[in-house]
């Protein structure tokens, strides 16, 4: 599990392809202070296992539905991404429930400058927006933000100079695409509130059976 809370920017050092998958190389530094085999580390907010890593860098496997439904797909070396490390049992909760797992890809509509923050307008589908609501969070590459407006077609974020300064938020113009994650909450409340519904079970006692047993 993560925050969204991102902890620094990563660079992709080189990406090696596959016929549908790619091991990413990541150069980082604080995500590497305590690093293992198999941890878990969200890379523009997509959950990736650590394969291998040195003083600099970490190896990531990405298979071909991550690549299919994430804009990792689009990394090239020299990419900057954000990287965010599981939760730690004992850390501070600052961002909300973030589960590395991408609902879909959004669009960078529009940026506009509002005195010290910055307005991201995001177009995204009709599946993803069912679940954004104003004041609600959102993951936008692994950042947890508020959202400060929503319609049919598209959301809107505000971000602050210090959110835009250490994330890749700096890097996105409009025609680029994101990755969305939604409030898990939201998703397991319609889930719990539309059951499937048990069929009944019939006992095999009939009038014919009883009928023909003399009952």
């Amino acid at each position: 599990m993560f925050t969204g809370i991102v902890e620094e920017m990563g660079t992709i050092r080189s990406i090696r392809k596959g016929t549908h998958s790619a091991v990413l190389e990541i150069q980082a530094k604080v995500v590497l202070e305590d690093i293992h085999v198999g941890d878990s580390i969200a890379v523009n907010g997509v959950c990736l296992t650590a394969t291998s890593f040195t003083p600099s860098t970490f190896t990531a496997d990405v298979m071909h539905e991550t690549l299919n439904r994430s804009s990792l797909a689009a990394l090239h070396p020299g990419s900057r991404v954000n990287l965010e490390r599981a939760m730690a049992a004992n850390g501070r909760f600052g961002g909300h429930i973030v589960s590395g797992h991408v609902d879909g890809l959004g669009t960078v509509l529009s940026t506009q400058k509002d005195d010290n923050a910055i307005w991201y307008t995001i177009g995204a589908s009709p599946e993803v927006l069912r679940y954004v609501v104003e004041k609600g969070s959102i993951t936008i590459d692994g950042i947890s933000l508020t959202v400060a407006k929503v319609d049919d077609q598209s959301f809107a974020i505000s971000a602050i100079p210090h959110t835009v300064a250490v994330t890749v938020l700096q890097d996105r113009k409009p025609g680029d695409k994101v990755n969305l994650e939604t409030d898990i909450i939201g998703k397991y409340v319609e889930k719990l509130l539309q059951p499937k519904e048990i069929p009944k079970q019939t006992s095999g006692i009939t009038r014919d059976f009883l009928t023909k047993y003399g009952f």
